[in-house]
């Protein structure tokens, strides 16, 4: 167990190996359960958490792909024409 004292704005550095341990990054959301006198940091887990910047790209992108393009049209289109035609 490793002690740690709480500012006087009620935060807490939670240690290192503990975040790696329990997979906690930066942004991720976290709630509190109290029980019998303890109090335990849970990992939100889901749809009650908040999405990342990449998570509010991709919902917002959802659906939009209304074109009939294959890969190998998109990947030619995106390098223009070869360096020998002409």
């Amino acid at each position: 167990m490793v002690a740690m004292r709480i500012t006087t704005k009620g935060q807490v550095t939670i240690p290192q190996d503990v975040r790696e341990r329990a997979g906690l990054m930066p942004g991720t959301d976290v709630a509190f359960e109290i029980e019998e006198g303890m109090v335990r940091l849970v990992k939100v887990i889901g749809e009650g958490g908040r999405q990342t910047r990449g998570q509010k790209l991709v919902e917002g992108l959802r659906g939009r792909g209304d074109f009939k393009m294959s890969t190998d049209e998109i990947v030619a289109l995106m390098r223009g024409p070869a360096a020998d035609a002409g």
